[in-house]
């Protein structure tokens, strides 16, 4: 791992500790009102979307809200590193999971990921060019390269997570669209 990416990852963690938990609700909720009436979440009917860890923009109220009209999958750790999709049927179908403890659905895997037509994606840092860094490990990445090409992937995030330059590697994978609690990139 580069020594930017390092200092990166640890800048924005800060930053993120910052905002208290009733400031993050409202940030959470302003950029989730942006997603849910962006063209591109209102056509897609199965959608990729991401349980939310304590330092990420909440996701866990939006899909419980909105599982009545969507097909929400949820990723799953399976093996070291790895992630499959399940469909969120309900809150008494999730059970937290091996290696962050995040609630991940206990259904059926996916199997046809072509099926996914819209991937909301987290990260540590985003930036203009729609390039993003995640945690390090490369789930996302992975899982990305595996849906279709006609899979619009967004990126989500606090405005203090764009930064100038993130750099990337052969293996990241850029976003379609970024939306903050600010603006859409």
């Amino acid at each position: 791992m580069s020594i930017i990416k390092k200092e990166i990852r640890r800048i924005i963690r800060a930053k993120k500790k910052e905002i208290d938990s009733s400031k993050r609700d409202v940030l959470s909720e302003s950029l989730l009102d942006i997603l849910k009436n962006n063209p591109l979440y209102q056509i897609s009917k199965n959608i990729f979307i991401f349980w939310s860890m304590d330092d990420e923009i909440d996701t866990r109220k939006f899909i419980v809200d909105n599982a009545h009209a969507k097909n929400f999958y949820l990723p799953a750790i399976v093996g070291e590193n790895e992630l499959e999709l399940r469909l969120f049927k309900g809150m008494d179908d999730l059970k937290p999971g091996m290696e962050f403890n995040i609630l991940e659905p206990v259904g059926k895997k996916l199997d046809d990921l072509a099926l996914v037509d819209l991937a909301i994606i987290p990260g540590i840092a985003f930036d203009r060019e729609r390039g993003r860094m995640g945690r390090g490990r490369g789930f996302y990445d992975r899982i990305l390269k595996s849906l279709s090409n006609d899979c619009k992937k967004i990126g989500i995030c606090y405005s203090l997570q764009i930064v100038d330059h993130v750099p990337m590697d052969e293996h990241d994978v850029y976003m379609d669209l970024i939306i903050t609690d600010a603006e859409v990139i």
